[in-house]
């Protein structure tokens, strides 16, 4: 039996991307703007394209991410399957896929990844399709092509769930971040307000942050102290059988 090329793309699976990264006030995530064609309009959407048929999933969603945005070497998480019938059946996304794909009457499941990263890290630069890649603001998130928008919130709801039994909104600050930046991460992926008291305290007898002899510069303010992930305790506690991180 013949082996299919490993770049014969498969009409009926693809894998979509939803990066989030936090501007130390807010969440956002990394869309695309994909290109217009005849009479459709261009329509921001998640990075995400068909997968290769002697492709694994991860793989495609590495490789869709590094064509469409530039973005490698990014841990990659898979938040679900999304397989409605009527996912494609905008009238624009209809048009949209008859001018681009081979076969646009293809029922398609997408495999939906998450990821986060740490925004002075990353500087996206859009390709293929793409016209654009921007960082925008979660809660300005109204309307994505095809069911995108439906796909943020899932990766959101798992980010959140993730959040209060492990500290992994660490990936998207800096090496070096204050108390108060930390804290407003939280809010902004938890969305909603968070006592500052009861969070420093927390975090400090947690002890998943650590001191350091540095403060801010050049701020209108009183200098903050400047912390680090302290990754040592936080495997200490995970190895104690601790896993309620939450607020």
């Amino acid at each position: 039996m013949q082996s299919k090329n490993k770049h014969e793309v498969n009409p009926r699976i693809s894998a979509d991307c939803v990066i989030f990264g936090f501007d130390f006030n807010q969440l956002r995530v990394l869309l695309i703007e994909r290109s217009a064609v005849e009479n459709v309009p261009s329509m921001m959407a998640l990075p995400g394209d068909l997968i290769y048929e002697e492709e694994n999933i991860d793989t495609a969603a590495s490789r869709v991410l590094k064509e469409l945005t530039g973005l490698e070497e990014i841990y990659l998480e898979q938040v679900g399957a999304f397989g409605d019938p009527d996912r494609l059946n905008k009238k624009n996304d209809q048009l949209w896929l008859k001018a681009v794909r081979q076969d646009p009457d293809a029922r398609v499941i997408t495999i939906a990844y998450y990821s986060l990263v740490n925004l002075d890290n990353y500087s996206p630069q859009a390709s293929s399709f793409a016209k654009s890649a921007t960082w925008m603001l979660v809660d300005d998130i109204q309307e994505l092509a095809f069911d995108h928008a439906e796909i943020v919130k899932a990766a959101l709801k798992k980010l959140k769930d993730k959040i209060i039994t492990q500290p992994i909104g660490f990936n998207l600050l800096p090496e070096k971040f204050t108390l108060s930046q930390l804290h407003r991460l939280y809010e902004s992926i938890l969305g909603r307000d968070l006592d500052k008291r009861n969070f420093r305290r927390k975090m400090l007898k947690l002890k998943l942050v650590e001191s350091l002899d540095e403060k801010q510069e050049g701020v209108p303010h009183k200098p903050s102290q400047y912390f680090k992930f302290n990754e040592e305790n936080y495997n200490k506690l995970i190895e104690n059988g601790y896993d309620n991180f939450g607020f």
